[in-house]
């Protein structure tokens, strides 16, 4: 390192990094638009009042757009946190929309941890002035021991995955968790419930957001980030201690240790900072018009394509560079396997809103990243103003995407609803009408994320048990969620619902298991449908920090049949490699309906299928399918009377609904089967 940089700091890496070589930190900001600069440093004890400030010479501490300067760690050994104050013009006209206010204390937006002192308001970032005392702020890395990451591998599945998508705090902060106190609700606590995991036999976990978010935004699912690099606060088991990153990395080794896959559900479309009317934490009072879409319109500047107030500016330069940068950080120093894309279709866009499908710029930059090239890439491919990209209309190539319209037929299917046959085809050969194999494409079915419930909606439960959308107190119903294919099985909710509409909404959460578990493509549901969860009918709780959303674990010991069923089709689905390729079936499928000829007409809501497993050193496995209200006789259209093992049927009851590993399995004495109403049977080509 030369002397000018010692003395003046460097512009790379942006954010605050300990030099050991010198025994200093060095401080990197990305501003195009300030005129002036001040770092402010902290005292552990005093957060009203800086311990030092640094004003930054224009002439010495900027390199093109970046502001930069070098602190010995003697000057600062005192100092705890640190945060910034920058000016620049006011409002312009057109696309210049600035936001600068220079009494605000801004957060570095590649601050590795954040701080949030005792009187910390977000109002306080609402109002012009100083919000000093109430704001955010970076904590100063000082030198401190390295992680030991010891053998930590990054384990890679192929046809086992299964995504399970939790909470972090929802996932343990229920009493009935059974994990230790202080471990409800953060990153240790998900390290207790492994062996759970490791039961049920999941082998990826997908976090809703783990970035650090406003916690006076009223936004439990942390779709709200206030910063790309530091882990949430509050998923720590002391939340003012600061020890975040440590926690989140024991989380990630641990979870490696048992085999499970880490993905993140990360939100760069759009910050907590809203519209010209929400706070100035950090981006907005740092360089707004670089770091969000303008509009043009005094009036409403912020463009608003992520439905919650700004769109970050994925067009600019500066931008993906943030983005791309802090993907690194999280795979290299954070060791994640994988991110799932808040709204991916808001990368498209170019600065004036209009799309680009043919060469977005982000969606290059980290497709061809050789340090994420082994992460897994998921998209979800839409916006919310009106983008709908799935599948091939998708421009990342090698990325997974959430498969809507898989979601939406399953729910429609299993509902009832007639006519849908031949999609209901389709989304089980792992849906070869959105992800081509043809020759311009060749795509391949374990890009198609298939779901029947995420947290976007109601429970696999809710989902049975109620018709109508519920309206909560400061928790209104999801739009999206308002189209889901809802049945209450003949009776609203929970209360005094008669044993047969239980036994049936059991049957009918059968029904959408098998199913998914049996399809090509990439399983995913949510945490807790596994035992029956329910959020009341709120199909929209994304501010409900309580017992609407957190796992209530007394439903596992309540519904241990269900809970049971569950493991079972997932081991089955994994004992059986010719249920998910890395291709599409091809020639080894053969399609039936109750006879020899699949039932194509408007009215038709039976299906079977034959799926031959030579070629992937599989038995054949034949499935049938009836979503009507009245009992179908099935011809086993191959094989001939008592070649096949009856595996599932889940119109019976527990413990027949599933044939156990170490129980022989009945044998089907004819070519034909009864198969009940609303139900699904799976047979098993007997081992000669």
């Amino acid at each position: 390192m030369n002397r000018w940089e010692q003395i003046e700091g460097t512009p790379f890496p942006l954010g605050a990094t300990w030099v050991e070589e010198h025994h200093a930190f060095n401080f990197a900001l990305y501003s195009r638009h300030a005129t002036a600069v001040q770092l402010l440093l902290y005292a552990r004890d005093d957060v009203f009042h800086p311990l030092l400030e640094i004003t930054l010479d224009y002439l010495k501490n900027k390199s093109g757009t970046v502001w930069h300067c070098r602190v010995d760690g003697q000057v600062a050994q005192q100092a705890a946190y640190y945060a910034f104050r920058v000016d620049g013009p006011a409002p312009q006209g057109g696309y210049d929309w600035h936001n600068f206010d220079d009494q605000k204390i801004l957060l570095d937006p590649c601050a590795r941890r954040v701080y949030f002192p005792p009187g910390f308001r977000r109002e306080a970032a609402c109002r012009p002035g100083s919000n000093a005392g109430q704001a955010p702020l970076g904590v100063l890395p000082h030198p401190q021991p390295d992680f030991d990451w010891g053998a930590d591998r990054q384990p890679r599945h192929g046809s086992d995955l299964v995504i399970y998508e939790l909470h972090v705090k929802g996932f343990t902060q229920h009493p009935s968790s059974g994990v230790p106190a202080p471990h409800r609700g953060t990153f240790l606590g998900v390290v207790d419930k492994i062996p759970y995991l490791q039961d049920l036999g999941i082998t990826a976990v997908e976090l809703m957001p783990v970035f650090q978010f406003d916690p006076d935004d009223n936004n439990y699912w942390g779709y709200m980030p206030l910063n790309f690099y530091a882990p949430h606060h509050g998923y720590a088991t002391d939340p003012q201690g600061c020890q975040q990153v440590t926690e989140f990395r024991t989380m990630v080794k641990a979870l490696h240790a048992a085999g499970i896959e880490v993905i993140l559900d990360v939100v760069y479309n759009h910050t907590c900072e809203g519209d010209h009317r929400g706070p100035l934490y950090s981006l907005k009072g740092i360089d707004c018009s670089s770091a969000y879409m303008i509009t043009g319109n005094p009036a409403a500047p912020f463009a608003n394509y992520s439905g919650t107030g700004n769109t970050l500016h994925t067009a600019n330069r500066a931008v993906r560079r943030l983005i791309v940068n802090s993907l690194e950080y999280w795979d290299a120093k954070m060791h994640v396997d994988g991110f799932r894309f808040d709204l991916a279709s808001v990368f498209t866009r170019d600065s004036d809103g209009s799309i680009n499908l043919d060469d977005p710029p982000i969606i290059e930059e980290i497709g061809t990243n050789a340090e994420l090239a082994n992460n897994r890439l998921i998209a979800e491919p839409w916006d919310a103003e009106g983008a709908f990209q799935l599948g091939q209309k998708f421009p990342g190539q090698r990325w997974m995407q959430w498969n809507a319209h898989y979601r939406d037929t399953l729910q429609r299917f299993v509902r009832g609803d007639r006519g849908l046959v031949g999609d209901l085809m389709t989304r089980l050969y792992g849906s070869d009408d959105l992800f081509p194999d043809d020759l311009p494409h060749a795509y391949q079915p374990p890009l198609s994320i298939n779901y029947i419930t995420s947290h976007d909606g109601s429970t696999l439960y809710d989902l049975v048990a109620y018709n109508r959308k519920r309206n909560w107190a400061n928790g209104h119903n999801n739009t999206d969620g308002a189209r889901e294919a809802t049945w209450n099985c003949g009776w609203e909710g929970d209360d005094a619902a008669p044993p047969e509409v239980l036994r049936l909404r059991k049957q009918q959460i059968k029904n959408f298991i098998v199913l998914l578990m049996l399809s090509n493509g990439t399983p995913m549901f949510r945490m807790g449908d596994e035992f029956l969860q329910t959020q009341g009918g709120n199909n929209n709780p994304y501010n409900q920090d309580n017992e609407t959303s957190w796992l209530d674990w007394r439903r596992q010991h309540t519904h241990q049949d269900l809970f049971r069923f569950f493991k079972s089709i997932i081991a089955f689905r994994k004992a059986h490699p010719s249920i998910s390729r890395s291709r599409f079936w091809r020639d080894d499928i053969r399609w039936y309906g109750a006879g020899h000829l699949v039932d194509m007409s408007p009215q038709s809501q039976q299906l079977a299928y034959c799926l031959h497993g030579e070629s992937q050193h599989d038995v054949n496995l034949y499935v049938m399918i009836n979503a009507g209200v009245e009992a179908i006789e099935f011809g086993i259209q191959e094989g001939v009377a008592g070649c096949w093992q009856r595996v599932l049927d889940t119109a019976r009851p527990s413990p027949d609904d599933f044939t156990a590993d170490d129980a022989p399995a009945p044998m089907v004495e004819d070519n034909r089967y009864t198969v009940a109403p609303r139900s699904v049977v799976v047979l098993l080509a007997r081992s000669l």
